[in-house]
């Protein structure tokens, strides 16, 4: 991929992972999330490894963010679990090391929660396959900072757009950027006849307002 192709990546991206079925929209049917949150939405990012086409083609839509936003990067993490494959590929693409963040500390053996060699000083970008309120991400890049990581940013292939996110990366001063995201997403999927206006009113109308959308829905 052309680095000058990156204004086109979002509704590529978005449009790769509707048609492999990473992600679901049933605004009619909505699903509910371990946290309760009612949602349009499900996503299972970890459904783009099994189709290389597809994971080569979000492999070099990371290694093009990286060479246009993070040059100085000298080392890629993948955050557990599913940030882990992409980095491996992003990592091999621009030969440069790669290690991956554990949610938590072995509880045995060496007790490592970074695995890989992690040199002092060493410039990190962070890969992860979704972001919802950032929570896990961030835990995992500043566990990376107090190993004596420079963290340069995070790259995911998809993002919910939820402000709270936005506010915990601007807070913490590290970097959030992403493959595509869910505006993206739904206007590709009304461009491709995927839902109507209807439902997508539905899709806009949680995005506004998440946790009150849908409490008089069940499925």
């Amino acid at each position: 991929m052309s680095d000058r192709n990156l204004e086109n990546l979002p509704a590529r991206i978005a449009g790769l992972l509707l048609e492999i079925g990473a992600v679901t929209l049933s605004p009619d049917e909505p699903f509910t999330w371990t946290s309760g949150l009612r949602s349009p939405i499900y996503t299972d990012n970890r459904l783009t490894i099994s189709h290389p086409a597809i994971r080569d083609e979000i492999a070099e839509g990371f290694a093009a963010l990286i060479r246009a936003h993070h040059p100085a990067c000298e080392a890629v993490a993948g955050i557990a679990t599913g940030g882990i494959p992409h980095a491996a590929w992003v990592a091999q693409k621009l030969n440069l090391p790669m290690l991956y963040v554990r949610d938590k500390a072995k509880g045995h053996g060496k007790g490592n929660q970074i695995e890989g060699v992690l040199v002092p000083g060493r410039k990190v970008v962070l890969i992860e396959d979704l972001v919802s309120t950032g929570g896990s991400s961030l835990k995992a890049a500043l566990a990376a900072r107090e190993a004596g990581a420079e963290v340069l940013g995070v790259l995911a292939i998809f993002t919910y757009q939820f402000p709270e996110a936005a506010r915990a990366f601007e807070e913490a001063g590290i970097p959030l950027r992403t493959l595509t995201d869910y505006g993206t997403l739904i206007g590709e999927a009304h461009r491709r006849g995927i839902v109507g206006e209807r439902e997508l009113a539905l899709l806009k109308a949680w995005r506004e307002n998440p946790r009150e959308w849908g409490k008089d829905q069940t499925r």
